[in-house]
């Protein structure tokens, strides 16, 4: 019996693999085998990156809070401590957009965590 090499399947396969190498420089777009080792790479820095970006996100808000914070005489932990004890329940992305959007109501957020600390 002949060899069979499955040649559409393969050229199917290759091709999805080159259609996902668009773009790249050099001879990652143009070969298989170097298009391969490129696209599978991309595929672990992006798994890895989409993680990483809600991290990032976090340690900004963190700074966008603490840098308001300070202007309202707090600490971000004695803030955070403070909102805790009046049970506040505002995420750090909300406290950080009303701390770039809008001072005056995280002025009042802050007075009502120093309230709950002082008593």
């Amino acid at each position: 019996m002949p060899r069979v090499k499955s040649t559409p399947v393969t050229k199917r396969r290759r091709n999805k693999v080159l259609k996902l190498a668009k773009g790249y420089y050099g001879a990652k777009k143009l070969l298989y085998k170097v298009a391969n080792q490129a696209v599978m790479k991309s595929g672990m820095y992006a798994y890895r990156d989409r993680r990483n970006k809600k991290r990032n996100f976090r340690r900004l808000w963190i700074t966008r809070i603490n840098a308001a914070a300070r202007l309202n005489g707090l600490s971000y932990s004695r803030l955070m401590h403070g909102l805790k004890l009046a049970n506040i329940e505002v995420n750090r992305k909300m406290l950080a957009e009303l701390a770039v959007t809008d001072p005056a109501s995280f002025t009042q957020l802050a007075d009502a965590a120093k309230k709950s600390m002082n008593n």
